[in-house]
């Protein structure tokens, strides 16, 4: 009996060994997950050498050495300048002033393809801004007025724009209020007819002779390299690099040259001739003024017609037609990173805001709205 049992035992132990090796035997195996593979990562793009990108771009921002002296303006001359820059009174109609379509608190622009002027009218060009102009070559888009004080008078007699009739009209309506002409004289007090429009013009562009903004841009090339960020510094790298200081050179970063819009490929549907209305000169068709880039960032639209939107797609389309390059994704972001480095610090509000402007008197002419 006990014999039996021992038996049994020995044979369940085996039958229970044997399935256990035969289940080993039908299990699938199961295979560790493959490992999963190693991405790459990209490197960090090496930081520029501030002082090597400060020295190469130096060179070509600086003013011309044979650049002529700025006039000398008086305080009563700037004091009169901002009153006249927003004195509507020298339009037509009494509602048209130059910070109407130039706003000192918008960085000189009005943000406008196209500017309103004189009953709704709507001109053919953008309107460009005021701040730095002082070291333009010229002014307006086609360069017509060689100096800030030719450029003051052209609006008030475009009938387009604030629509006087003539420099008549224009020395009446000063003439006729007390404390302006008491002003042209503080201003003048040389000439023996101080309410000119050549005056008010000269008072004008002593004003804006007074409205530039520095910016970080400046303190990196003056030595502090830590007012750019790395990728600024790509940008400005890229920027002269690029060949973009062919056209945007100088203390304004532009307005030092005129320049051929589509210099390498034809500038689509281009119908202004630029610089041809005001030379009829052949040679120069399709040459603009090059602008600024200070506070390029806000002073959107661009271009001489207000085409083109945003930021970004301007540094492709002067990279294609320009430069006969098509930018990269990374290229543009560095480009555009620097040029927002050059949005500057606006004069105090003291110096820009519409001061109190004198009553009109009997003797002042009426708006008229023809």
């Amino acid at each position: 009996m006990t014999r039996n049992r021992l038996l049994l035992g020995f044979t369940l132990s085996v039958m229970a060994t044997g399935c256990e090796q035969r289940s080993a035997e039908k299990a699938p195996e199961v295979k560790s997950p493959a490992p999963a593979p190693v991405v790459a990562q990209a490197a960090a793009p090496k930081p520029p050498d501030a002082e090597a990108v400060a020295k190469l771009a130096a060179h070509f921002f600086q003013a011309p050495r044979n650049q002529a002296p700025l006039p000398e303006d008086t305080a009563e001359q700037v004091a009169l300048g901002r009153m006249l820059f927003h004195e509507p009174r020298l339009s037509k109609n009494h509602d048209v002033s130059c910070n109407s379509c130039h706003g000192l608190d918008t960085f000189g622009v009005d943000n406008k393809a196209l500017s309103e002027g004189h009953k709704k009218q709507k001109g053919s060009r953008n309107s460009p801004t005021v701040y730095n102009a002082a070291h333009h070559i010229a002014q307006f888009w086609d360069g017509r007025a060689a100096t800030l004080e030719a450029q003051a008078e052209g609006p008030m007699m475009n009938p387009v724009e604030m629509a006087m009739p003539d420099a008549k009209r224009v020395e009446a309506t000063l003439s006729s209020i007390p404390e302006y002409t008491t002003r042209f004289r503080a201003a003048f007090p040389k000439t023996g007819k101080p309410v000119t429009l050549a005056n008010a013009a000269r008072a004008l562009a002593a004003f804006e002779r007074t409205l530039t903004t520095p910016s970080r841009f400046d303190r990196f090339l003056a030595g502090e390299h830590a007012a750019l960020s790395a990728q600024e510094q790509r940008g400005l790298e890229a920027f002269v690099t690029t060949g973009c200081t062919t056209c945007h050179n100088g203390p304004a970063v532009g307005g030092a040259s005129f320049q051929k819009l589509g210099l390498v490929e034809a500038y689509p549907a281009l119908t202004d001739a630029g610089r041809f209305d005001a030379t009829k000169n052949e040679d120069d068709r399709g040459y603009f003024r090059v602008p600024t880039l200070r506070n390029v960032e806000m002073t959107g639209p661009y271009l001489h017609d207000g085409s083109v939107k945003d930021l970004p797609t301007m540094v492709r389309l002067m990279g294609r037609y320009q430069l006969g390059r098509t930018l990269k994704d990374g290229e543009v972001d560095d480009l555009v990173a620097f040029l927002k480095s050059l949005t500057g610090e606006l004069p105090p509000a003291e110096r820009i805001s519409a001061p109190p402007l004198p009553p009109s008197t009997k003797r002042t002419p009426k708006p008229d709205p023809s």
